[in-house]
């Protein structure tokens, strides 16, 4: 386990660099941990990901899958790819401050 600094909060992370405890997590956060990953502004379709992420992690615990997410969130998996280059379900669970979803590698 870790910390870092993100939007001026210190946060703790685990090995993977997920958020320990999802409940510090802030808009401002999610734009300063893209932009370190190379995604110089989140679009309206990252913010409907990223919002439909945590609610689908505070609704039933866990991150949906990339599979899930393509059918649900109303972005395509095609356009996630897009989105989060880097593994839309892991990337997006990251930025969007919430554990790993399960399945994910």
């Amino acid at each position: 386990m870790s910390a870092t600094t993100y939007a001026g909060v210190e946060v703790r992370l685990n090995d993977e660099g997920f958020f320990e405890d999802p409940t510090v997590w802030t808009p401002e956060m999610a734009v300063e941990m893209a932009r370190a990953d190379g995604i110089t502004e989140l679009t309206d379709q990252h913010w409907t990901v990223l919002d439909f992420m945590r609610k689908e992690f505070f609704e039933k615990g866990t991150g949906p899958t990339v599979r899930v997410l393509g059918k649900a969130s109303g972005v395509s998996v095609k356009d996630l790819y897009q989105l989060f280059p880097k593994g839309p379900a892991k990337m997006a669970a990251r930025l969007a401050g919430i554990p790993k979803p399960k399945g994910c590698i």
